[in-house]
């Protein structure tokens, strides 16, 4: 009588883009899957942005993982942190204490923010990784425009209405665009004292121009976008130092209540773990069918994987590149692929506020109204779960028809309006 032939045992860290993709793949398969995740929730990230500008709340942009993986009885959930890889163990630690066994290891952990060796400007410069990001970005902006309603004081209250966001990139260009709405168009009604001029908005980038993935026509269309909606550009500025209330370039020191990082992210800790080659962003080389040399089940994808492109340059962080290959690597555990991983690019998309949007799909460039539609829809499309779906479209289509944020609350309790730090005098009487 011959035994049955044992399932292999998949465990996937991270429920992200990737490891959700994988998860999918997986599902009702002859395998075992654990995915295990810090939070309970898929977050759809391009969409942070808009929760921390009050266009859309959390729930509309996040799903429960075992909501969404509930018709897979193959698939366990575990919420806990891994704290540790033993290889030739083929172990997984967690936080809790315990352990979970694998054959095959997916390594989906993401990425965080990166300060470039300055981590003390988190405090007054946070990233937008998750809800909880963007929930306190957004009770930051809205106090400043409640606090800048009844200050009396001319240079505090032009402090409090300046925003400044730090990076250039697709996150910081809609970031920049949606506060620039915000602040001059939405809220200006509500507000007595506060007319659609009051605010400032400051997109700052170290490199020579915005959106520099994308083409240069189409880089100099958004920043002309952004000129339009009142957005100052400043470009080739590098940030010298952040503190409560300002942000010094090398020529200007610019004050202001709100600042929001979005310059650089770093990769999670898992190189650390199988003490693995990595690049300077904590992202591990792969081999072409995402291994992590030595071990030849162990995988690593999306943020936490530099992975080549066919040009030979890694490919980009975005959320396509981390499903296509959340998927290959399904495929490679169930045997249905041996070929290596070839990323196949839909393009660059990026929106500029109010009905503006830029789509570089290579000889086929688009941008204006046209191109906010193909981005509304693919951004629809892409949301996990049918509710969230029909929910952003409605909100999207009263924020159009209204210019109204339904998500403007305040959570918390709000504290005295703090006194100007001491730094920050310090600051401009060096500079007066």
């Amino acid at each position: 009588m011959t035994e049955p032939s044992k399932r292999d045992r998949v465990v996937i860290v991270g429920a992200g883009f990737g490891g959700l993709a994988a998860a999918k793949r997986l599902a009702r398969k002859p395998v075992d899957v654990t995915i295990i995740d810090r939070r309970n929730h898929h977050l759809f990230q391009p969409l942070l942005y808009q929760v921390a500008t009050a266009a859309l709340s959390p729930a509309d942009i996040a799903a429960p993982i075992r909501s969404i993986l509930s018709d897979a009885p193959n698939v366990r959930v575990v919420l806990d942190d891994v704290t540790a890889v033993e290889a030739e163990a083929n172990r997984v630690d967690l936080a809790s204490g315990t352990s979970v066994q694998y054959d095959w290891l997916v390594l989906a952990t993401g990425a965080r923010h990166s300060y470039f060796g300055r981590n003390e400007w988190a405090t007054n410069a946070p990233g937008l990784k998750s809800i909880e990001d963007a929930v306190a970005i957004r009770r930051k902006i809205l106090l400043a425009l409640e606090r800048a309603e009844t200050e009396t004081d001319r240079d505090r209250r032009r402090a409090l209405l300046t925003f400044v966001v730090i990076g250039a990139g697709p996150t910081g260009v809609e970031m920049a665009g949606a506060i620039a709405e915000l602040a001059r168009r939405a809220v200006s009604r509500d507000f007595r004292s506060i007319t659609p001029h009051c605010s400032r908005v400051i997109l700052i980038e170290a490199g020579p121009r915005v959106l520099p993935a994308f083409s240069a026509s189409l880089s100099q269309t958004a920043a002309n976008a952004l000129g339009d909606l009142g957005v100052e550009v400043r470009i080739g500025a590098p940030v010298r130092d952040i503190g409560a209330g300002y942000v010094q370039l090398s020529d200007e020191l610019i004050l202001a209540q709100t600042v929001v990082w979005a310059a650089g992210v770093q990769a999670s800790p898992a190189a650390d773990w199988l003490n693995a080659e990595h690049d300077t962003s904590g992202r591990i080389f792969v081999n072409p069918d995402l291994r992590v040399a030595p071990h030849d089940r162990i995988f690593a994808i999306g943020d936490t994987a530099n992975a080549a492109g066919s040009d030979r340059r890694a490919l980009p962080a975005v959320a396509p590149v981390a499903k296509q290959q959340g998927q290959y690597v399904a495929d490679v555990i169930l045997r249905r692929s041996r070929a290596p991983f070839a990323y196949r690019d839909y393009g660059n998309l990026a929106t500029i506020g109010r009905s503006k949007a830029v789509i570089d799909w290579g000889d086929l460039q688009l941008s204006g109204f046209t191109a906010w539609l193909i981005w509304s829809v693919a951004h629809i499309w892409f949301l996990v779960g049918f509710r969230s779906r029909i929910g952003v479209a409605i909100s999207w289509l009263w924020n159009y028809l209204t210019y109204q944020r339904s998500a403007r609350l305040i959570t918390g309790d709000i504290a005295p309006a703090p006194a100007k730090p001491q730094e920050l005098q310090a600051f401009e009487r060096k500079c007066a």
